[in-house]
């Protein structure tokens, strides 16, 4: 039996919407954008959304629009994909890592104050596997300390602890909506904000700095435009955007079904005795973007490769950012600085996870795994 990593769930009402687009005049940024943006934000409650190509773009820009530079440091997590430490690369700035919580593989808010220097000027927490960071506890921090707090949502759309939602706390949520996430365009990314004059700069800096888009200059009588400041060539096109309106009334209907199937790998993993799962806390919501198990370090690579030589699709995520090369060289990092990240680097299998994944495909995996 074959069990792909992941198949997404596109279907008639997004092919229509696309065809929708094509027969119009615009496929950049255009109404259509701006229509999922409205939407998105509704969803959300948050005031604003700027459609982007990426979360890396979503996270550059976000700290751009922040004044967060050259000289600057934003204390983050090594748990998360290469793209959050990049992007505090792209503006100049220098990341500073801290461990993770052993139980659920989110960013430690106990360890945080320790990082902040008098060059701080940021946090990005990271929403890991679809379950939120203590934004509570990490707000209170940036608060105390008068920091931007930018959250990294690439996971977490459906998300809420403590009664909180991504964006709520913060200055600046942003999303993925690459090809494996919950909400997908194949390629894609938002910030969300509840700062009108936040998102308006963000609309600027995403279409090279200039003052009026192609819809605004090309719509009726020709417009002149403007460059106010450098930007950059990040604006989400038409094309991205109707493939994502027609799935943002199906997002919780769609949560559901992961919902159920979780559950459902839960109920098979924890019969294994060798395997573990992070823990989800209580008070949380989980977007279930991921199932991820946990084995032992010396075992990992040789299930993986089991698992795929059955035909069954699986990943890591993530081994740990500052033992990456660029990184080690870069900053000098060596094994047991972050130990609690390195262990999620070194023990992390996820496993198939997407709708429409049959019972008797996770019951498969499961059999593979016991085996």
């Amino acid at each position: 039996m074959k069990v792909e990593f992941y198949k997404h769930n596109l279907g008639v009402e997004e092919q229509q919407k696309v065809l929708e687009c094509l027969s119009g005049i615009f496929l950049t940024t255009g109404q259509y954008v701006k229509d999922f943006e409205n939407r998105f934000a509704q969803y959300l409650g948050l005031k604003n959304v700027v459609g982007l190509t990426s979360c890396t773009a979503a996270l550059h820009l976000s700290l751009l629009a922040l004044d967060i530079g050259p000289g600057d440091e934003v204390i983050t997590t090594p748990m998360t994909f290469i793209a959050t430490a990049n992007a505090i690369l792209y503006v100049g700035a220098k990341p500073v890592f801290v461990d993770v919580e052993p139980q659920t593989g989110l960013i430690d808010p106990l360890l945080i104050e320790a990082a902040i220097t008098s060059r701080t000027k940021a946090i990005i927490p990271v929403h890991l596997y679809g379950q939120m960071c203590d934004m509570k506890a990490i707000s209170k921090i940036a608060h105390k300390y008068n920091l931007k707090l930018i959250e990294d949502c690439a996971h977490c759309v459906e998300g809420v602890r403590d009664g909180v939602r991504p964006g709520q706390l913060s200055d600046a949520a942003c999303y993925s909506f690459y090809a494996t996430k919950n909400l997908t365009c194949g390629e894609g990314g938002a910030v969300a904000c509840n700062d009108d004059s936040l998102a308006q700069r963000l609309m600027t800096l995403r279409q090279h700095g200039m003052s009026k888009s192609a819809a605004d200059r090309y719509t009726g009588a020709y417009q002149h435009w403007d460059m106010t400041e450098l930007g950059w060539k990040y604006n989400m096109s038409n094309i991205q955007a109707a493939l994502l309106i027609p799935q943002i009334d199906r997002i919780e209907e769609r949560w559901q079904k992961r919902d159920l199937l979780y559950k459902l790998y839960r109920h098979h993993i924890n019969k294994i005795s060798y395997l573990n799962a992070p823990k989800i806390v209580d008070g949380v919501k989980s977007a279930y973007h991921l199932f991820t198990i946990k084995v032992p370090a010396d075992q990992r690579d040789a299930l993986l490769g089991r698992l795929n030589s059955n035909d069954i699709g699986c990943a890591v995520n993530y081994r740990a950012v500052h033992l990456l090369t660029f990184y080690k060289d870069e900053f000098g990092y060596k094994l047991n600085t972050f130990p609690k990240a390195e262990q999620f680097g070194f023990e992390t299998i996820s496993l198939p996870f997407w709708i429409g994944l049959a019972e008797s495909q996770v019951e498969h995996v499961a059999r593979i795994l016991n085996a």
